[in-house]
């Protein structure tokens, strides 16, 4: 089964699904899924797992906290990985794309890390001692007509909106815009990371690019509710877009752990992994 998808198409079609048609998947569409989640791998080596679930099987929306948000479906997919560093940032580039490819079969999803009930959907996931369960997505065929309460959350989420460049990408320290014009054959990568959904819109990704590397780090805005920094999944879905894109436009490099010591740090901003460029 071939699993070739563009990635800049997927990103630029993605988008939160929150009002979707009364019908489930086809069983050749969850076949892909289910066949794609099983290859896919990520820049920090650590495995991540996915299941399908059908909420009419054992309980329902309102049960699991996702009522008044989610309409239309009753499948979600969910995921785990095993307690660790880079766990939450291996889990959320692993999800994303998934998600990606769910986009590229003209599937609706939407991320939920903080509007469901976790536990309502743990023993269904088989969550095991030492695994994290960070998030699920709402997956369906997107309706013609979105539901007012979603038009409703997309305004007061301003869904849509993005930071612009000057306050997401810097070169040689915090101070210093990098433009489109200076990042060059990485502009399209570092745009593609720009669009990525973040939880409550925060945008937390930063990058810095720095003797031949592009530098990310994680700036938290969020308290942390749980145990969960889930603004580390984030980090994660911002990695996998510029991957992606990167990998699909043929722009050589490796990922590395390698935090530069001369570049400042911003208050509440955490470096995670460096892009090195060749």
């Amino acid at each position: 089964m071939e699993f070739t998808f563009s990635a800049e198409k997927a990103i630029k079609a993605r988008h939160s699904t929150r009002t979707y048609e009364a019908k489930p998947l086809t069983s050749e569409d969850e076949e892909k899924l289910i066949a794609f989640s099983k290859t896919l791998t990520n820049p920090f080596d650590i495995p991540v797992s996915f299941r399908l679930l059908h909420s009419n099987e054992e309980w329902n929306a309102k049960a699991l906290g996702t009522y008044g948000v989610i309409k239309g479906t009753k499948a979600f997919i969910g995921g785990t990985v095993p307690k660790g560093a880079f766990a939450l940032e291996a889990f959320g580039y692993a999800f994303e794309k998934l998600i990606l490819y769910a986009a590229s079969l003209g599937i609706g999803t939407c991320w939920l890390g903080g509007t469901f009930r976790r536990s309502g959907f743990e023993k269904a996931m088989g969550v095991k001692e030492g695994e994290l369960f960070p998030a699920i997505s709402a997956i369906g065929y997107p309706a013609g007509k979105k539901s007012l309460t979603e038009a409703l959350f997309q305004r007061a989420m301003k869904s849509k909106q993005r930071k612009p460049w000057k306050e997401l990408f810097f070169q040689h320290d915090f101070e210093t815009p990098l433009t489109e014009e200076a990042a060059g054959k990485y502009a399209l990568p570092l745009e593609m990371l720009r669009l990525g959904p973040s939880a409550v819109n925060k945008q937390p990704w930063r990058v810095v690019y720095a003797g031949g590397a592009y530098h990310f780090y994680e700036e938290k805005t969020l308290q942390k509710k749980d145990a969960l920094d889930i603004q580390s999944v984030d980090l994660g879905i911002a990695i996998c877009h510029f991957h992606l894109t990167a990998l699909e436009n043929n722009l050589p490099g490796k990922f590395s752990v390698l935090p530069p010591k001369d570049i400042p740090l911003p208050a509440n901003t955490q470096y995670s992994i460096s892009w090195i460029t060749s």
